[in-house]
């Protein structure tokens, strides 16, 4: 037996003889073959992983370039307000001009009243107020309590100052007013057309025949004089030229078909008071007011300077702005060194 297997073994040493097989069990005809290994992944592309990391780095940074962005617009935005309310205080010290003498073909370059705007004016003439309108409705609040009326704007009728001459006529914002003046206005103003001025003379007989001259011993004159109603006294008016309102997206349109106004169009207010468009429109600063009729109450002057959005205002926005930029950008700077440590 010794000898048999040193002789297998000196033969598998020259490489002739039968090899020795690993043992298979031995498996019924119906069984499935071995399934093949799995594939092996593809290993990514090199240059992949730096580009992702390159993209997280950029996108952790976006917030610190958008907030920087917004406090940098806050900063030019506040030196323009600072220019423009500069130039609307430089406007209004300027002398009002005299509307009743001021002729109709300098009233602005190209005759837009846009060019005048914040000028002051003064004019003499008669409120037609059969052609009032309100606009609003608009609060203001009274020793902490609000109350709703309305602006109430009326054409005024410039006295001529020549005979002959004649000016053209302007709206005039008259101020504040309660709800009530308006209630009142319709109801004194519904159902009323214009009346046509009329003529009385003393030698009119009413349709009595001649008669009736010799028996109530009546002489006819010799001319007939007219019965004119006395006329109100002369208003001057105190305002600042102004533009149209523009109103935001949640303010409804006006509709002055039917009598209302949310804030003031010039172009279109004109034209339902039978006004050309250019029509100059001014916001009433006269500080004069009766205690008895303290209504209309006028705009003040400094209501007219004052803005929205003030510059401090913007100065606050801009330091809070830059300041959210700093700290999410420090955030990201430290978050990138964090995966650096990690790696």
């Amino acid at each position: 037996m010794a000898a048999a297997l040193s002789k297998l073994l000196r033969l598998r040493q020259r490489g002739g003889g039968h090899r020795l097989l690993p043992y298979r069990p031995c498996t019924s005809h119906t069984s499935q073959p071995p399934a093949p290994p799995p594939l092996a992944a593809a290993p990514p592309p090199s240059g992949a992983g730096k580009e992702a990391g390159a993209w997280s780095k950029l996108f952790l940074f976006a917030p610190g370039a958008i907030t920087f962005g917004l406090g940098t617009w806050q900063l030019f935005r506040r030196q323009e307000k600072i220019e423009m309310l500069d130039y609307r205080t430089r406007r209004l010290e300027m002398e009002p001009i005299a509307w009743n003498q001021m002729a109709p073909s300098t009233v602005s370059p190209g005759g837009d009243p846009a060019a005048l705007e914040f000028r002051k004016i003064a004019c003499e003439g008669d409120f037609d107020e059969g052609k009032s309108v309100f606009i609003g409705p608009r609060s203001r609040s009274i020793s902490g309590v609000t109350e709703n009326g309305y602006f109430v704007v009326t054409p005024l009728i410039p006295r001529p100052t020549k005979p002959g001459s004649s000016q053209p006529p302007i709206l005039v914002n008259r101020g504040w007013v309660p709800r009530g003046w308006r209630d009142k206005n319709i109801q004194g103003h519904q159902g009323l057309g214009e009346v046509p001025e009329f003529k009385e003379t003393v030698g009119k007989t009413d349709g009595k025949g001649p008669w009736w001259k010799f028996w109530s011993n009546t002489k006819e004159p010799e001319s007939s004089c007219e019965i004119k109603k006395p006329g109100k006294p002369h208003v001057r008016v105190i305002g600042v030229i102004r533009g149209s309102e523009k109103p935001s997206i949640f303010v409804p349109a006006n509709e002055p078909s039917i009598g209302q106004w949310f804030y003031v169009d010039v172009h279109m207010i004109a034209r339902a008071c039978g006004l050309p468009e250019n029509t100059v429109y001014i916001e009433d600063i006269n500080e004069d007011i009766s205690p008895t009729n303290p209504y209309p109450l006028p705009k003040d002057v400094n209501t007219l300077i004052h803005h929205s959005v003030m510059p401090h205002d913007h100065l606050k926005y801009m330091v809070t702005w830059y300041t959210l930029s700093a700290a999410v950008t420090f955030m990201a700077a430290k978050r990138i060194k964090a995966k650096k440590v990690r790696l």
